[in-house]
């Protein structure tokens, strides 16, 4: 009981920032609507309201802004829980969703559509496989290399995949049309979900809800993954086993939210840290306040980039413009630690 009351304040900042970033995302921008007409659209949804609201409202509300808010919900949240699980199990705060080429390889898949003129659902598709075949191919090479700590030669194979994987982006957007292609393929590697649509949240909800649910029922054993290799399999944990499901699950969100919203990067690095600062490092606290924190944070910068300019403005440049203070901020505190020590 204690714990739950000592988490419960954490849970309801999270929960805070979600709801104010929902309600920001509805009613900022380009047409911008009231409170209480938001208010009424919703009770009129669910058949409680009686005041009329303008059909115009109704439409802006559920089919312009709708699909794209429940997008920037699941992609912030899906960052999130990824980057939380990818620091516990490689025991590092400094690592992200990318960490295994996830990112990079969906972003090879998707300028591959782009090159062959394929239609959207198909470029998120390949968007998607790309991401879990270069996990997958990481996974291999780690499996293949014995070595006393497997979790360094995972981290090394996938920054190798990762550079590899760079370089054929590079090619084929050196051999894309400079005119049409070219321009497409840098505005997906940017990040956006100007494009999305109420078709693209089937694809994009069920990887998360799979991947999360996972995560969610590996936390106890994520917490002893978070010990030295040696202590964990000590516990009777078979960590083989395990790290394959974690980075199966996490893989699995990360590609799913890059094959919908292109590369974001900084909020699987950046919301990990401020879940655990909220409630602490036990995983079952952990996730559903790294979900809640991530969904309302990417809920905030899409508002922002849709709102704050003439023109769109990418959202990978926007996490990076917050993310990289923090960094260099948890850096410096990382070092020290080290030094101290």
């Amino acid at each position: 009981m204690a714990r739950s009351r000592s988490a419960a304040p954490g849970f309801l900042i999270a929960f805070a920032v979600l709801l104010a970033g929902l309600l920001l995302a509805f009613m900022v921008g380009r047409y911008p609507i009231s409170l209480g007409d938001l208010l009424h659209v919703i009770a009129a949804k669910l058949g409680i309201g009686s005041a009329s609201v303008p059909p115009a409202v109704d439409n802006v509300i559920w089919q312009v802004r709708g699909p794209r808010v429940v997008a920037a919900a699941l992609v912030g949240a899906a960052l999130a829980i990824a980057g939380t699980a990818f620091q516990g199990l490689f025991r590092n705060p400094l690592v992200s969703p990318d960490i295994l080429g996830a990112s990079s390889g969906a972003a090879l898949g998707a300028v591959l559509g782009i090159f062959l003129s394929l239609g959207v659902l198909a470029i998120q598709a390949m968007a998607f496989a790309g991401g879990l075949a270069a996990v997958a191919a990481v996974y291999l090479i780690g499996s293949a290399v014995r070595a006393r700590d497997p979790v360094l030669v995972l981290v090394l194979a996938g920054v190798v995949i990762g550079a590899l994987l760079g370089a054929g982006v590079g090619l084929v957007k050196y051999l894309a049309d400079p005119y049409n292609q070219l321009p497409a393929m840098t505005f997906w590697l940017l990040g956006s979900l100007a494009a999305v649509s109420a078709v693209d949240l089937i694809p994009l909800l069920a990887p998360v809800a799979l991947g999360t649910l996972v995560l969610i029922a590996l936390r106890w054993r994520m917490n002893v993954m978070s010990l030295p290799e040696e202590e964990a399999r000590a516990l009777g944990v078979p960590t083989g086993p395990l790290r394959i499901a974690i980075v199966a699950a996490a893989t699995l969100v990360t590609s799913a939210s890059v094959a919908t919203a292109g590369i974001i990067g900084w909020v699987g690095l950046v919301v990990p840290h401020i879940a655990r600062t909220l409630v602490g490092p036990d995983f079952a606290r952990l996730i559903p306040a790294a979900a809640l924190l991530g969904g309302g944070f990417l809920l905030g910068i899409d508002t922002l980039a849709r709102s704050a300019a003439a023109i769109e403005i990418p959202l990978g440049i926007l996490t990076a413009l917050i993310g990289t203070p923090f960094f260099i901020w948890l850096l410096a505190s990382v070092s020290n630690t080290w030094s101290a020590s």
